[in-house]
């Protein structure tokens, strides 16, 4: 037997590996899982060009706890290592990294994911177990080895006992890792990180219901028989080409990757791709609402179908992250810190492409069947929007698809949209403006005002559209967006210079007093406009600016600082050639001025949705008491 020193020269590598990687220690088997399946598929490249002289056959990789002994064993049916090979790969080759590591992550207890950067995957074992056993038998024909190390620098090396080819790891788990000695949280592992291996992976034996024979009674129970159990599909839908697959695959793949969602997705994007970077993977556009605080982090990152991260912020663009689905690529590194993802080339790449490939393919989807695109809108513009805002590629191919709806339910594009209404939209400055709601019901009589003009309203209600729209007109020339409620038609769009008023300068300033003595309410300011004779006498407005602005601070960005938090804004927009102001103004009865007054500004704060509380329920005694 031989026994020596790993080759490190710094002694207590060991309790720094536990120290600086404590809070991601069960990745431990996730790192020797994939070391045994390296080991297997590099046994299957050497088998299939000859260069190993032994039978490939179906292996697999088994996972075993004793419970009572506080082992856990890894074991795999692949290349094996000589003697030579465990000197070189095990006590040499993992630690060439440990002074760099120690340098470089001294200050960075927080940063996980950096043991397989530096070659210590192995060696992670040690972050719950204080006794690690290697017994393996290389494909050659050599004689097994056993290794052994108790957590210090000293190692045993001696021959062992294997007679068939492949490698056991055998854990004796520390006393402050007894999880590990738990199926379920083995299981809860072997789940998270290595359902998709391309090894079939056993744990343990299921039972499973047999068909009954044809003589058997009805009450007789089925009959079962205790089988392997194999955790892992090696095979997912993303490992296969487009050509081979069909829609209820991809509709069965979304179900195994989330077994607890009961809603099917609404389309899938196939990510195939080999140059400049090697990248697969299916994403998934499930329904999404309005709601921002949509969950994220649905996207599974696999290197190699090797389980990495769900946090694909930096890899996919982040207007992407509320999809679902895997993406699967050998040059992200399995294991790096945040700041190295964002700063790596390849990621940069990886992050453009799946923009790109993401809009070619709604754009598809768009042109093939846009009625069905259309149905689908409002379940996807939440992303279509957000990338639009976010990312000035995607911006530019997004014109083609982007759909802006009609109150009246129609969709156009754009280009469409500008098309349609420019003849009737345009104003005297030659500036085209869309009018749009947020809230039909809210904003009802605001839209059917506009409608008996002849007006195309849209429909315009996620919550990022303030932005967006800003976004929009800095990009276009001579565009504005304005809300029906932000003031009265003639001034949203303002096609001649205003009409003549019936009432002369002195009797707008005696009106304007009459008006502010009854308002006591101190946001909503009096503007007195000349209008239609048949327009509403009392409108309140919202100014699209300060609204805008508003909603843009509350949403995140945009407007001036606090903006957000100020009290809302109104105008009392005042039409002078209706009658019914002229009656207010000529009424000689303070109490019926006054009466006549409230009775108007809370028909129109009615018509805004304002009338709520003690305000509403004297509206309505009032008008009761005016009908009798």
């Amino acid at each position: 037997m031989a026994t020596g020193k790993i080759n490190v020269s710094v002694d207590n590598i060991f309790p720094l590996i536990k120290k600086f990687l404590y809070s991601d220690h069960e990745i431990f088997l996730r790192e020797l899982i994939s070391n045994a399946t390296d080991a297997t598929l590099k046994l299957k490249h050497l088998t299939s060009i000859g260069e190993a002289k032994v039978e490939y056959g179906n292996p697999i990789i088994e996972i075993k706890v004793d419970k009572e002994g506080k082992k856990l064993h890894i074991i795999d049916q692949g290349l094996g290592m000589t003697e030579e090979e465990v000197k070189k790969y095990i006590n040499e080759v993992a630690f060439s990294g440990a002074e760099e590591f120690l340098d470089k992550y001294k200050d960075a207890e927080k940063d996980a994911g950096i043991i397989g950067h530096f070659g210590l995957g192995f060696y992670s074992s040690f972050m719950v177990a204080d006794k690690v056993e290697i017994i393996t038998k290389s494909y050659k024909d050599e004689p097994a080895v056993h290794w052994s190390c108790d957590g210090s620098p000293e190692f045993s090396l001696k021959k062992g006992k294997k007679e068939e080819r492949g490698t056991e790891i055998i854990l004796h788990i520390a006393e402050d890792s007894t999880e590990f000695l738990e199926d379920n949280r083995i299981s809860e592992l072997l789940r998270k990180y290595n359902k998709f291996m391309p090894i079939p992976i056993k744990f343990g034996t299921r039972t499973e219901t047999l068909p009954k024979p044809e003589d058997a009674k009805e009450d007789d129970p089925a009959p079962t028989q205790e089988v392997d159990n194999f955790v892992n599909n090696p095979n997912p839908a993303w490992t296969k080409q487009p050509t081979e697959l069909e829609d209820k695959d991809y509709k069965e793949f979304y179900r195994e990757l989330y077994p607890m969602q009961f809603e099917e997705p609404l389309f899938h994007i196939h990510l195939n791709v080999d140059y400049p970077f090697n990248l697969t993977g299916i994403l998934y556009f499930p329904k999404l609402t309005n709601d921002l605080n949509i969950q994220k982090d649905r996207i599974q990152l696999y290197q190699n179908q090797v389980f990495v991260t769900d946090n694909v912020e930096g890899i996919v663009p982040e207007f992407l992250t509320m999809l679902r689905g895997v993406i699967d690529s050998p040059d992200i590194p399995l294991n790096v810190s945040r700041s190295y993802l964002q700063a790596d080339g390849a990621v940069k790449k990886i992050s453009s492409y799946i923009t790109r490939k993401v809009a070619d393919k709604l754009n598809s989807l768009f042109k093939n069947d846009r009625e069905e695109f259309e149905k689908k809108w409002n379940d996807i513009k939440i992303v279509i929007e957000y990338g639009m805002l976010s990312e000035d590629k995607f911006f530019e191919k997004a014109e083609k698809f982007a759909l802006y709806p009609t109150v009246d339910g129609n969709y156009y594009t754009f280009e469409e949209l500008q098309e349609k209404v420019k003849a009737n939209q345009t104003d005297k400055d030659e500036k085209l403006i869309l009018l749009y709601a947020s809230n039909q019901e809210e904003q009802h009589s605001y839209i059917e005002a506009a409608k008996a003009k002849g007006y195309e309203v849209l429909l315009l209600d996620s919550p990022i559209i303030s932005h967006l729209m800003q976004k929009l007109e800095t990009s276009k020339e001579k565009l504005s967006f304005a809300r029906v409620d932000a003031d009265h038609l003639d001034n949203l769009i303002k096609k001649e210079d205003t009409q003549i008023s019936k009432l002369s300068d002195e009797e707008k300033e005696k009106l304007k007093t009459n008006l502010e003595e009854v308002i006591e309410d101190k946001k909503y300011t009096v503007q007195l406009e000349s209008m239609d004779s048949d327009a509403s006498p009392f409108i309140i407005t919202e100014p699209e600016f300060m609204r805008r602005m508003k909603e843009m601070q509350q949403t995140g960005g945009g407007g001036m600082f606090g903006m957000g938090n100020m009290p809302e804004m109104y105008n009392l927009i005042v039409n002078t050639n209706h009658e019914l102001v002229s009656e207010i103004l000529n009424t000689k009865t303070a109490k019926k001025r006054e009466r006549l007054i409230n009775q108007s500004i809370d028909l129109a704060r009615l018509s805004k949705g304002l009338l709520k509380g003690e305000e509403l329920t004297n509206f309505i005694k009032r008008s009761y008491e005016m009908v009798k």
